[in-house]
């Protein structure tokens, strides 16, 4: 028999998975079910993107470039990085891979040793845990309570640093909560990580997506010393409606670029060719598409949590999110009920039993480690949102 790694043996496989199979079991069987549990915009890559792409093929642009990103990208990226973060790279900090994910593994192989501990707010984005062990590395959660807008304290993150800690995965606009995290508290955050000299991963693919009036500040921004500890991620992928397009990237000190690149040429070599003639002309382009579409996601969050705000004497709950396109819906107040002689322990029930009775597909927080909600996306369309939400609403008062 043959046995796998230990480093590969050690991953968790997704918990989403046998509800995303029910569902499209349920779908391909003719029955209508509402999925709030997209983590994909639900518009179309905008047309001047897709044109650059067919564009790339007819001037036979379908060759090997740089492992590490086209040079033009490159640019476009650190221009793109000093425009909207106030952060100043040389292209030569830059490395342009296949997807934020593989971004954020590179990131990470690179980083982490084996028995390092990296601080990860909870709840989280359920990759993380599994990259950190892929990586040798030691998961250690840091609880950002509901009751604190899902947003952890500069003390809270200090309090779990020992000596082994050697980095903080930080994301805002976050996912799953869609918590936004002020410049006030992402300073407060920093010097606890400049005073023990922590890495930081600052996932910021979210950034364009935020509402309300917050804005999105980059914890790299702090300081010349904070800006050389952190590995800024993002990519094209949210923002611009490109995630099937598969390209994200990293900016960070020098020595760290150099060794990704390295890894990188080894590993995958460079990004699909097309894709990143495609996402320059996102970077450079119009955006007025994206625009149109944040201003969509902002009506949508309007509407869920008006919705949401007349089921709470259903024993249902949620905390204002301000980014993204996610609400953590708390449904905690249901456990110990039962639904058609159910008994209702835990966010694995509620997310089965809509499904299974409501045809609505919503994601158990117990992915992200927070078994108390379950996370609803509003990246789907208006009508089906509205009615997707009064199924949810049903499916509490008949609770018992």
């Amino acid at each position: 028999m043959v046995k796998v790694s230990e480093r590969v043996a050690s991953i968790s496989p997704s918990m989403t998975l046998a509800i995303s199979a029910k569902a499209n079991e349920l779908k391909a069987a003719g029955e209508k079910v509402i999925n709030f549990g997209v983590g994909e915009p639900d518009f179309n890559t905008p047309a001047h993107i897709v044109q650059a792409a067919k564009d790339a093929l007819d001037k036979g642009y379908t060759k090997y470039v740089a492992a590490a990103g086209l040079p033009a990208l490159k640019k476009a990226i650190a221009k793109k990085l000093k425009a909207d973060n106030n952060l100043d790279y040389d292209p030569s900090q830059i490395i342009v891979s296949n997807g934020a994910k593989h971004s954020i593994f590179n990131a990470l192989f690179a980083t982490i040793n084996p028995g390092d501990e990296v601080l990860i707010p909870k709840p989280y984005w359920l990759t993380y845990p599994e990259v950190v062990k892929s990586c040798g590395g030691v998961p250690v959660f840091v609880m950002a309570k509901a009751r604190h807008g899902y947003k952890l304290t500069a003390g809270q993150i200090e309090s779990m640093i020992t000596p082994r800690t050697k980095m903080l995965i930080f994301n805002s606009p976050c996912n799953p909560t869609g918590a936004v995290y002020t410049e006030k508290e992402i300073r407060e955050i920093a010097e606890v990580c400049e005073r023990h000299d922590l890495l930081v991963l600052s996932d910021e693919i979210y950034e364009k997506l935020i509402y309300g009036g917050e804005t999105h500040f980059s914890i790299a921004c702090v300081s010349e010393k904070m800006k050389e500890n952190t590995i800024v991620i993002n990519g094209v992928s949210k923002a611009y409606a490109m995630t099937g397009w598969r390209l994200g990237y990293l900016a960070c000190a020098p020595e760290i670029a150099k060794a990704i690149a390295s890894f990188q040429s080894h590993s995958t070599s460079n990004v699909n060719t097309m894709t990143q003639y495609a996402s320059l002309a996102a970077l450079e382009g119009d955006v007025a598409p994206m625009r149109e579409m944040v201003k969509a996601f902002g009506a949508r969050r309007e509407k869920m949590l008006e919705k949401l705000d007349s089921m709470k004497a259903l024993g249902l709950d949620y905390v204002k999110p301000d980014g993204a396109f996610y609400v953590m819906l708390l449904c905690d107040e249901l456990y110990g009920k039962t639904y058609k002689g159910r008994k209702i322990c835990g966010s694995m029930d509620v997310a089965d039993l809509l499904l299974s009775e409501k045809k609505v597909a919503a994601t158990p927080g117990v992915c992200f480690g927070d078994d108390d909600a379950v996370r609803l996306s509003y990246a789907l369309s208006m009508d089906e949102m509205c009615e997707g939400l009064d199924r949810i609403a049903d499916f509490a008062r008949e609770c018992e």
